[in-house]
This record gives C-alpha cells, sequence and structure tokens, in this order.
C-alpha cells in the first residue's frame, strides 16, 4: 500500500437509480436526496456504507479535481521545503489556456509547501505546473507518475493526461468515477499537510526577500457554507461542469462524497449547492 493511501474500506452498497441522481439509502428503500448531477456517491466513512450513488463507476472528466492526485504525488515524494521559482513558462501556461491561476510572480521563489496552498486554496494551474516540472522531473514524467500511482491504489478508471485537470489533449483524456475519487480523496486525507490547506478558507504569504504578497480565497465555497465542512477540492471545465469532492463532520461522523457535472452548470456554485443538499441529507440519515 502507499504511504498516506486508506484502507480499502467494506462498502454497505446501497443500489441508485440507473440514470438518475435519485438513488436509494443504505436500507434500499428511502427517497434519495433529489439533486441533478451526472454521476456522484456518498460515503459514511464511520461505518463504510455508501449511503447513496449515481453513475459511480461511469468515468467522466473532473477538472481540477485532478489536483488532488498532484498534491497527493507530491506529499509521497516529500522535500516540502525545497524551493521552486516561478517562470515564465507558468506565468505564459496559465495566461494562454485561461486556466485558473494563483497570480503566481516571475521570479519569485516559494516552497513546495507554498504551492500546494497555491495550487489546492485558490486552484492555481501556475502552481500545479510549477510542482509537476519540480517533482516530475518534466512535466510529461510527472503525469506517467500520477497514472502509476491511480494503477497502485487501484483506481482502475482513473487516467491522467494533465497534471491540473485542464482539458489537453482532449476535453475527455483526463477522467475518473465517482468511486476512484472518493478513494482518491480518503488517501489524500491521511496526510496532515492536505487537510490543513483544504479547510483553509483563505491563505496569506507576507512578502519577504524571496517573494511578493500573496492573498488566496478558498474555491470550495462549501468552507464557507456547510458546518463541518474539512475540504477537499473543486473542478471545472466544458466538459468536467461544475464538480466538487468534499469530506464533512458531524456529531463525530465523517461523509465524503463527490458530484460531477452538478446541473445547472452555467452556475459555479452548483456543485457546492448539490454537496450541500447531499451532505444535509446524509446526515440526517446517519
Amino acid at each position: 500500500m502507499l504511504a498516506g493511501s486508506a484502507p480499502a474500506l467494506a462498502r454497505a452498497v446501497s443500489p441508485a437509480v440507473p440514470g438518475t441522481a435519485h438513488g436509494q439509502d443504505a436500507a434500499g428503500h428511502a427517497p434519495g436526496p433529489g439533486i441533478t448531477v451526472r454521476g456522484g456517491e456518498l460515503i459514511d466513512l464511520t461505518s463504510g456504507a455508501r449511503m447513496w450513488a449515481t453513475g459511480q463507476n461511469v468515468r467522466r472528466p473532473m477538472g481540477s479535481i485532478t489536483k488532488v492526485m498532484t498534491a497527493l504525488i507530491v506529499l509521497r515524494d516529500g522535500d516540502l521545503n525545497r524551493k521552486i521559482t516561478v517562470t515564465r513558462a507558468a506565468i505564459r501556461y496559465v495566461r494562454r489556456d485561461g486556466a485558473s491561476s494563483a497570480g503566481l510572480i516571475r521570479g519569485d521563489v516559494l516552497t513546495a509547501r507554498q504551492l500546494l496552498a497555491a495550487m489546492l486554496i485558490p486552484s492555481g494551474c501556475d502552481a500545479a505546473f510549477l510542482l509537476a516540472t519540480a517533482y516530475g522531473p518534466g512535466r510529461t514524467a510527472f503525469i506517467a507518475e500520477m497514472n502509476a500511482t491511480a494503477a497502485a491504489m487501484g483506481l482502475r478508471k482513473t487516467h491522467f493526461t494533465s497534471f491540473d485537470g485542464m482539458p489537453f489533449p482532449t476535453e475527455h483524456s483526463t477522467y475518473s468515477t465517482p468511486a476512484d475519487l472518493i478513494r482518491l480523496g480518503e488517501a489524500a486525507m491521511k496526510y496532515k499537510l492536505f487537510r490543513e490547506i483544504v479547510a483553509r478558507r483563505h491563505d496569506s504569504l507576507r512578502a519577504t526577500a524571496s517573494h511578493h504578497h500573496y492573498r488566496w480565497v478558498q474555491t470550495n465555497k462549501l468552507m464557507f457554507h456547510f458546518r463541518g465542512a474539512l475540504g477537499i477540492k473543486t473542478g471545472d471545465t466544458d466538459a468536467a461542469g461544475n464538480c466538487l469532492l468534499f469530506e464533512a463532520r458531524r456529531h463525530g461522523v465523517t461523509l465524503i462524497g463527490v458530484v460531477l457535472h452538478a446541473a445547472p452548470d452555467s452556475d459555479p456554485l452548483s456543485a457546492i449547492a448539490a454537496a450541500r443538499r447531499l451532505l444535509t441529507w446524509g446526515f440526517n440519515r446517519t
């Protein structure tokens, strides 16, 4: 087993109505949460039971949820105090492709630890670019490591062609399933630093001789709007729609879930709203 990965849980599988987001609870008779998503799952980590699912084994793009795997590889490799210089290539990458950015400034020197925050909190593709380049070494080698790690974790329906979820070479070439993403989220949340970063609503770096001042705001608005939310990561592309991998704890019970392509996809908060409703439904049944 990889360091930091979660043991396989025995899932108490409950059926979900095929092709809809209205599944059943663990008893197999209560109505589902009534959300509209193309794929999703909710797991009670305390008991290991699957509470709800729809399309949990269907491959779909997931946007920047990809960065959870990027973070997992960096955390596993360690050396988080290594210094990484912000390059012109990283800045050009986000500007050319309209990728989400942490606003990194060319020539600044940040640690890998700081770049993890820049990647996970504001979903900085510039930070992901720098981490993949440094840890590959080189982005091609890093993506190969992402796929090797997925295979070693048993994520058989997950494949990466990018380090940040950007749609290269196609909209669907990086993909996963709700079931695989739940396992990926479990593995990442085993790392204390990861948990600390994704739980932050915002983060600030004071200016030093090495870098400018930065202030990053959490893209996962569930952290602002759901009591007990713990993280994890948003995702959004044209093909992926609005996505969210999330975890929350109330009254000693921890739930982890994911929603892929929440509707309406024109609303950037649609995945947040779906996750809130799903978690409320779930906690009401624990």
